[in-house]
């Protein structure tokens, strides 16, 4: 079976886009949401490379060389990233017919390694078991989503408060956790309930991020830390379970 393939397939289901039930605004136009997608979307790895080129330049960063190497390969990521939805803009509407295209899987462990690198050494936390980390899971749709998620993080958690990636198989499928030290709000709980986006750029992020794992059969769900901190799982079936 063919997979949609990152963006692109998100587009594509834009023209089912709906009011939530009881919501009295007008089914949102397909240009608008378009546009609104794209742009959150630009933010995320715009935002990456400025947190990415700043950790290389900061002379105060010991850097080790696995640290340089994970940004080195996220940025080089996230810039073809970039390239492709400057590709989805300028196809503008017509995006939203393309044709899907196959997603290559890779071991979590490089993505989990490049999304880690956007978190400062002593605020990050990170790990996973080897079966989990050697688990194939869709390349662009897996690194987009934990990037958003990361950069979600440490945009909405406290400014110096720990950030983690934790990763481990759960039953017949692939559980990865993304924590901070925040909490969880009535903000936060109605992004991840809402069926659509809201007029906005609030909680689009989300939204994004559930879509992109609805595409491979996942799902995205929230928890509370104690004693303080909120946990947003990432749940994934395994492909092709490692022996």
């Amino acid at each position: 079976m063919r997979a949609r393939h990152g963006l692109q397939g998100l587009l594509r289901g834009l023209r089912r886009i709906e009011p939530a039930p009881g919501e009295m605004r007008p089914p949102m136009a397909d240009s608008e949401l378009l546009l609104r997608v794209l742009c959150h979307e630009f933010r995320t790895p715009i935002s990456t490379l400025t947190s990415l080129t700043r950790a290389l330049a900061d002379e105060q960063r010991e850097l080790s060389g696995a640290d340089r190497r994970a940004i080195t390969e996220l940025a080089r990521d996230q810039a073809v990233h970039l390239q492709s939805l400057l590709r989805d803009a300028t196809a503008g509407t017509g995006a939203l017919a393309l044709v899907p295209q196959p997603e290559p899987a890779v071991p979590l462990a490089g993505i989990l390694r490049e999304a880690a690198a956007l978190v400062p050494a002593g605020r990050r936390r990170a790990r996973a078991t080897r079966r989990a980390g050697a688990c194939p899971v869709p390349a662009g749709r897996t690194r987009q989503v934990l990037v958003n998620l990361v950069e979600n993080a440490l945009r909405h958690g406290p400014p110096d408060g720990q950030v983690g990636l934790y990763a481990t198989v759960r039953g017949p499928g692939l559980s990865v956790l993304v924590t901070d030290e925040g909490r969880v709000d009535d903000a936060l709980l109605s992004a991840l309930r809402r069926p659509a986006p809201t007029v906005g750029m609030s909680g689009l992020g989300l939204w994004i991020v559930r879509q992109l794992l609805v595409t491979d059969g996942g799902a995205l769900r929230v928890h509370r830390l104690r004693p303080r901190g909120v946990a947003l799982e990432v749940l994934l079936p395994t492909v092709h379970p490692p022996r």
